[in-house]
């Protein structure tokens, strides 16, 4: 038995037959759609896999070729026709009108089976010679099915003519327009500028091409003569590039190149002497043009229009707004673009050109007109004997189609009369039609723009009621679902179909059952009353056909207990309940889904009758639990979200911006909270002179920021890390970040103001030579006509305000006392205070050189905006990911500088196998300038650096047994390890292994074959392009390996820093406890065991002055003041 499940919860069982996947496709979809109106339009469809006698069908046109066609010229030609029929067509074609006889042909043939002509030009011949106008015939006993007419035309890619371009002539600031041109291509090629050297035109408002290839200048520039300019014409079919001879411009100018920048701004308009126009259009021309555009295209509106400076355009539409959803502006707004036109778009639309000395509008008239469109289409029809029926074809269209009726491909006024068709415009009547009355009607509608062609059978048919799916099905449904019973019949006259329940004679049809023209009968809510056995009978005049259906009602399947959210902790051992009630008769089987997909069950989770339990939860545990009971029937699903607690991941990416003498500001990136919110943060710091290596908590934040003003102290060369806390603990502290060092205060003079200063300062005279010194300061602007000014002051400095951005000044500074003046000074030449300059590197290109470099070029900004002296490009660049999957990166800004005014520079010390982001700016003396458009660029793969560790054990004489780490930087994807092992005993080597390892194997054991030998181990990850960076390890000797282990990291004790200087402090706290205890003896002090009697020689408590104690080779001297140590030979001197 085949089993279909439905959504609606029915099953289906019916024997394997033919007709059992039929009726599968058949029972489902809308349930009131006619199985008897189906076949009137395509009979064989439906009746295909049954096993009926054949019945016979006018032909259908399936697939043909648009009516438009192009062609390669370097193919072969397929120009398609398919049609299906009973008894399959036969094909012809005609060519420009005329019968096509494809025999006579060699080069052509038509596929098996099909009307597909194949032209093939294997053998020569010029597929010029099959252009024309194609249209294809498929007949058959009942009638003459036409395809539309095929226009076929071969692509064409012509040669540009030849012709002289002369140098053109222009003044600056006038405009103009670079002619294109195009040879006429099929279809019309893609037009593009480029200079000569093949680099891209910019285009602004300005500069632009149009949409007839031509390229306009708003107004012409003197940097326009840098380059020439070449129109190119991209053909589709042939992928090839025809380039026309470049213009070459010579620019009239006012003023020398090198006296104002290169701009695009009005002040440089001015500088260079070019006088500023009001706009005027250079396309269209004159104030109204008028355009049409047939229903259902794109409409493209286009106003360039020439002024200095350039002007800006702006669309709007007579008496309304724009269509909205429609609209596009293009091409910096000078183009309009309406989408799929209608005829609500048609009206007056008019594009406003402005700028600083006017404005101009013109006017386009649109009309819209349409190609025929259908409005209904002529569908098949079959009739029984007797029967009326009528086709009705209508189109519209601007102007109104005209309708033509053909039949068998020949028109309707000529054929042989038919009394019972009667043609009454777009609408032919079918009265007491007979058998053998079959045809095939085409419907023409046609207008100036184009044409519509159907094709419409009409068959004669007399077939008795037939049952289309099997005889006998079950039908299981879950109660109180709506279910369908369906019966698919056919038949000619359509025969009336009625539905009964376990053998009743009353007709079943309202309250909870409704009966559909189709066979369906559609039941809204099954109930367990409903379960029987259903009969469907289809009657005409030529007899009945019917069929059972079996219903049985099952119950639902429900969750009577569900999962609920839970919040655990990591190690918790949560459990999820899931208890299922369904219908006894069904299988019911319980499965769990993570997060929306299939549980996998590990040796952690354990699946029982009704729940699952997760044994040591952990943080991938956490996510959305959903238990799905489902029979063959139906299924039910509960859904639980279970959140897992843990301490925060560390924050990462540490940065110092704001570095200040005594503070400095911090920002981090934060981690995970992993659910329980992150409450503070400890900043902590460390420094490398007093206490090196030692963390010091320096602040403690919210949980809420993430940065931080941190207060400094002066001379401290400081690194800082962060911690974050939540309620379950504290995070591992973030790597550290750079170091600074503060150092002492600076004297601060002229304040931080952007620019708009001059400040002087100078050197006093060594003598005043009388009372009263002052300075008479003067400046100027050093320019002809620029006037001094002047000011007395006391000090050594002065600032002169409000200036101009670094401008060069005249200054003189005398001294003057009581007595008189100091002789005439000299004139000093200063600028005056930068600002930060105005413009971004623009055309920012960036090509890779190799998987850790690139090269970089830009075009430079113009020397206005610098605003300063300047210093030099900067190349802003950071990795934003890697293309490795869940690698984490640094996402830390760096740059690279490139002095001088230059336009292009190498960026180094890249990651390979990475994403990264730059930007450009430009900086002078006050700082950077902006930043120009972000660029993405990947770099390739490299070879990975070396594996993080090797570790060697040796647990006993016969083997070796190696543990390593992936690459820190891996660079691209590791295809695997090279080990390189040879054994050697002091000078003496032996043979080098290579062992060519597994991408994810770490471990390693080797088999000693000489256990007195040590190893040299050389192990090196790979990727694509090679072998990376060597990790080096020798196998410790035995008589030093301890327990039988060895890593890179164990060293000799006594070797290092830390241990002798321990050694060095017990030893000199050893001496000074024998020192004071000489003291003490002298004084007359007391030791355990010896008795206090005060009769010592010092007892006098005046010992503290005593002369001095010698012990052995140790010479102690005890007086007045601070001691102070001093080394003699042989002894240590305390004075």
């Amino acid at each position: 038995m085949l089993r279909g499940v439905t959504n609606s919860g029915n099953s289906r069982e019916f024997p394997q037959d033919p007709t059992s996947k039929s009726h599968t496709q058949l029972g489902e979809g809308d349930p009131s759609r006619n199985f008897c109106g189906t076949a009137q339009r395509d009979l064989p469809r439906l009746l295909t896999g049954f096993p009926f006698p054949a019945v016979p069908q006018p032909p259908t046109i399936t697939k043909q070729s648009i009516k438009d066609y192009i062609v390669d010229p370097r193919d072969n030609i397929f120009i398609e026709c398919e049609a299906k029929g009973n008894p399959t067509p036969i094909f012809s074609w005609t060519r420009n009108g005329k019968f096509f006889n494809v025999a006579k042909d060699p080069k052509v043939s038509m596929r098996r089976r099909s009307g597909t002509l194949v032209i093939d030009f294997h053998s020569g011949g010029r597929p010029d010679d099959y252009e024309g106008e194609y249209q294809c015939f498929a007949r058959n006993d009942y009638g003459t099915a036409l395809s539309s007419k095929i226009h076929l035309q071969v692509s064409k890619s012509p040669l540009w003519p030849k012709e002289k371009v002369d140098v053109i002539e222009v003044d600056e600031g006038a405009p103009l327009s670079l002619q294109c041109n195009p040879p006429p291509g099929l279809p019309e090629p893609v037009i593009f500028w480029m200079s000569s050297s093949m680099e891209p035109i910019p285009q602004d408002k300005r500069v632009s091409q149009g949409q007839n290839g031509d390229l306009y200048f708003s107004n012409v520039l003197a940097q326009d003569a840098l380059t020439d300019y070449s129109c190119n014409a991209r053909f589709h079919f042939t992928h090839t590039i025809q380039q026309k001879n470049p213009y070459t411009l010579k620019v009239k100018t006012k003023k020398s190149h090198n006296e104002t920048s290169l701009g695009n701004s009005p002040a440089m308009y001015r500088a260079r002497g070019i006088t500023e126009t009001t706009p005027s259009f250079m396309y269209p021309y004159g104030t109204s043009s008028s355009q049409m555009v047939l229903r259902g295209v794109d409409l493209l509106l286009e106003c360039i229009a020439s002024g200095v400076p350039a002007p800006d355009i702006m669309w709007y539409k007579k008496g309304g707004e724009l269509p909205v959803g429609k609209t596009k502006l293009e091409n910096f707004n000078k183009a309009l673009r309406i989408s799929n036109v209608s005829e609500e778009d048609s009206g007056e639309y008019f594009c406003l050109a402005s700028n600083k000395m006017g404005s101009i509008r013109h006017t386009i008239s649109v009309r819209v007109k349409a190609a025929p469109y259908w409005l209904d289409e002529p569908e098949n029809l079959i009739l029984a004997p007797g029967e009326d029926g009528r086709l009705v074809c209508r189109a519209n269209g601007n102007p109104k189609p005209s309708i033509q009726w053909l039949v068998n491909g020949e028109p309707i006024e000529t054929s042989p009369p038919n009394p019972s068709r009667e043609v009454a415009g777009d609408t032919i009547v079918f009265r007491d039609t007979q058998i053998g009355s079959s045809a095939v009607y085409q419907c023409n509608a046609s207008n100036e723009h184009g044409y519509l062609l159907a094709n419409a059978f009409v068959s004669g048919l007399d077939v008795q009621p037939r049952i289309l799916g099997p005889k006998h099905q079950l039908i299981r449904v879950i109660e109180n679902n709506r279910t369908r019973l369906d019966c698919p019949f056919f038949g000619s006259p359509i025969p009336t179909l009625r539905w009964f329940k376990n053998g009743q004679g009353n007709m079943l049809d309202g309250g909870n059952y409704k009966a559909h023209e189709n066979g369906s009968l559609e039941m809204f809510m099954a109930r367990k009353e409903d379960q029987g056995i259903y009969t469907c009978v289809a009657t005409s005049i030529l007899g009945k056909a019917e069929a059972q259906v079996r219903l049985e009602v099952k119950d639902p399947t429900r969750i009577v207990r569900g999962p609920e959210d839970q919040v655990v902790k990591r190690g918790d051992m949560p459990r999820i309940p899931c208890r299922v009630k369904h219908d006894p008769t069904l299988r019911l089987m319980v499965t769990w889904l993570k997060d929306n997909a299939p549980l996998y069950l590990g040796s952690r989770m354990k699946k029982e009758e009704d729940g699952l339990t997760i044994h040591g939860v952990v943080e991938k545990d956490q996510g959305d639990y959903t238990c799905v009971a489902s029979t063959e029937l139906d299924r039910d699903l509960a859904k639980a979200y279970l959140t897992v607690l843990e301490r925060p991941d560390r924050p990462r990416d540490l940065e110092l911006t704001d570095l200040a003498e005594r503070s400095v500001t911090l920002t981090w990136i934060p981690g995970d909270d992993n659910n329980s919110p992150i409450t503070d943060y400890i900043v902590q710091f460390e420094e490398d002179r007093l206490q090196p290596g030692i963390w010091h908590n320096h602040s403690r934040y919210p949980g809420s920021v993430n940065s931080a003003v941190l207060s400094l102290s002066p001379y401290v060369n400081y690194q800082f890390r962060v911690i974050a806390v939540n309620e379950v603990g504290s995070s591992v502290p973030s790597l550290p970040s750079e170091r600074y060092q503060t150092n002492g205060a600076r004297e601060s003079f002229f304040p931080p103001t952007p620019g708009g200063f001059l400040g002087i300062l100078w050197n006093p005279p060594l003598s005043a030579y009388g009372p009263n010194l002052r300075y008479i300061v003067r400046w100027r602007r050093r320019e002809p006509r620029g006037s001094w000014h002047n000011e007395t002051v006391r000090g050594a400095r002065h600032v002169v305000w409000n200036t101009p951005i670094y401008v060069p000044y005249e200054i003189k500074v005398q001294a003057e006392n009581d007595f008189g003046r100091a002789p005439e000074p000299d004139t000093y030449i200063g600028y005056s205070g930068e600002d930060y300059p105005k413009a971004a590197p623009t055309d920012v290109r960036i090509r890779v050189l190799n998987s850790t470099a690139i090269a970089l070029t830009w075009t430079r900004v113009h020397l206005d905006t610098i605003q300063g002296q300047l210093k030099e490009y900067r190349a802003y660049f950071w990795r934003d990911s890697s293309l490795l999957k869940n690698l984490w990166v640094s996402k830390k800004r760096q740059f690279v500088s490139f002095p001088g005014d230059r336009n292009r520079g190498t960026v180094s010390r890249l990651f390979p196998y990475s994403n990264y982001k730059l930007e450009m700016v430009v900086t002078n003396g006050r700082g950077d300038g902006p930043r120009s458009e972000t660029k993405e660029f990947p770099t390739p793969e490299g070879v990975p650096s070396s594996p993080r560790y090797l570790r060697i054990r040796q647990p006993n004489l016969e083997i070796i047994n190696l543990e390593w780490d992936h690459p820190e930087h891996p660079n691209g994807i590791i295809t695997g390890y090279t080990l390189r092992y040879q054994p050697f005993n002091g000078t003496r080597t032996g043979r080098t292994v290579v062992e060519n390892l597994s991408p994810n194997q770490t471990r390693f054991t080797l088999q000693r074959s000489d256990p007195i030998s040590r190893y040299r181990f050389v192990l090196r990850a790979r990727t694509q392009v090679g072998e990376g960076e060597a990790l080096v390890e020798e196998s410790p000797a035995l008589l030093d390996e301890g327990e039988g282990a060895y890593t890179k990291n164990q060293v000799d004790i006594a070797t290092q820093g830390w241990f002798i200087g321990l050694m060095c402090a017990i030893a000199l706290l050893v001496l000074i406890l024998l020192i004071v205890c000489f003291i003490k003896r002298s004084r007359g002090g007391k030791y355990p065991g010896e008795g206090g009697n005060g009769n010592s020689p010092n007892s006098n408590g005046s010992g503290i002055f005593g002369n001095h104690l010698v012990v052995g080779n140790i010479q102690v001297r005890i007086g007045m003041g601070i001691p102070q140590i001093s080394i003699g030979l042989g002894f240590l001197e305390i004075i």
